[in-house]
């Protein structure tokens, strides 16, 4: 059996990102399920993060040649299920580190490496990245309104059922076959050297500080959302409905991002999600009110959205070789090792500040403004 390469694409987003709708918004509530403190939550949190950027760092750039993605998704699934049934076992403090050190380290590469994939069917196929990705996005919205629900009906324990099977779902979507299977030239193994990274860091900075301070801002809404609005009075239902809400607008920036962002460089949407970052956490900072949780959960598709597009922009405008490379320190960074830090300060903060944690993501999101890289003209011309 085979399908079509933009489907299975679409179909590894979509299950993807069905688990990680569960896990991101709900994994703070579990752990306190299980009766551990915020700043112990802080702590898993921070660790799992950490092993996302190892993960990221460490294992992605070692697929060096693009023929081989699709086999080594198929085994990061299969050691991220293992690990996820692992959270059955033993649910004292040091087991679960351990585990979700495990966890992470296998489920964060998936990430950029069907970027990577991405990436290389569209010098293959015909494909609209944005629209291929949006399923992602429309899996997260199921996925958090989902067991939002099933948590309000049950108890904590629905979020790791549903965790188990959304993951096992994910592995065998990517055991069928692709109709174009991957094709490119091999990299060779010493662009992976100490030198090249320390090469890649260097002429990046200004882009890796950015995206590390707009994405690491997100530390709080990551981890202690659920808990704060739970805590404000929302039950986990609507605390699901309110993460939909923010990957709704997502969907919807993505869906149209070409058109509406044709015309903007890289640095223009850094700004655009800068402005939206200071905004959103000061709103969440400021107010648990409905009305103003819907303006800052819609403020999403600006805060996160816009600045992965942005990414994504930046990353393209590379040269071949450093796609792969530059992706995998993309999503390792700012996606894993800025937040993983954050998150540690983030439990420290909301167990003593409570609500004026959003105020520090708020200044954390600000200086972005300030180190946006300059773009070249191909990055200027490059299109989602």
């Amino acid at each position: 059996m085979a399908l079509h390469s933009t489907r299975w694409l679409a179909l590894s987003y979509f299950t993807y990102f069905f688990s990680y709708g569960i896990f991101l918004p709900f994994w703070s509530v579990w752990l306190a399920g299980v009766g551990l403190t915020p700043e112990s939550i802080g702590i898993l949190l921070g660790v799992g993060l950490v092993a996302r950027f190892l993960g990221s760092l460490l294992i992605a750039p070692r697929v060096t040649d693009p023929s081989r993605l699709i086999r080594v998704l198929r085994v990061l699934a299969l050691l991220s299920l293992l690990f996820v049934l692992a959270f059955w076992l033993d649910t004292r403090f040091a087991s679960l580190m351990i585990v979700m050190i495990g966890f992470n380290l296998f489920f964060s590469p998936l990430v950029p490496l069907t970027d990577a994939l991405a990436n290389t069917w569209q010098k293959q196929i015909t494909m609209d990245y944005g629209r291929v990705r949006l399923w992602g996005s429309v899996a997260f919205v199921i996925g958090s309104a989902l067991v939002g629900k099933l948590v309000s009906l049950y108890d904590y324990q629905a979020i790791l059922a549903l965790l188990s099977l959304s993951i096992a779902s994910m592995l065998l979507g990517m055991l069928i076959t692709p109709s174009v299977m991957p094709q490119g030239e091999a990299r060779q193994q010493a662009s992976a050297g100490w030198r090249a990274w320390r090469a890649l860091a260097q002429e990046n900075w200004r882009f890796l500080a950015c995206v590390c301070l707009l994405q690491g801002a997100h530390a709080a809404y990551y981890g202690f959302s659920a808990i704060y609005w739970q805590e404000a009075g929302y039950s986990a239902s609507a605390v699901g409905y309110l993460w939909s809400l923010g990957v709704v607008a997502e969907v919807i920036i993505f869906a149209v991002s070409k058109k509406v962002f044709s015309r903007f460089s890289a640095r223009d949407l850094l700004l655009l999600s800068c402005l939206c970052g200071v905004v959103r956490w000061g709103i969440m900072g400021w107010t648990t009110a409905l009305p103003w949780l819907l303006v800052a959960q819609v403020l999403h598709c600006g805060t996160f959205t816009v600045c992965h597009l942005a990414a994504m922009r930046y990353i393209a405008a590379r040269r071949g070789s450093e796609v792969i490379r530059l992706q995998a320190v993309y999503s390792a960074v700012a996606m894993g090792g800025s937040i993983a830090i954050m998150t540690v300060f983030a439990g420290f903060l909301y167990q003593h500040l409570h609500h004026g944690v959003f105020w520090v993501m708020a200044l954390v999101a600000l200086p972005a403004m300030f180190v946006r890289p300059t773009v070249s003209p191909q990055s200027r011309a490059s299109s989602i």
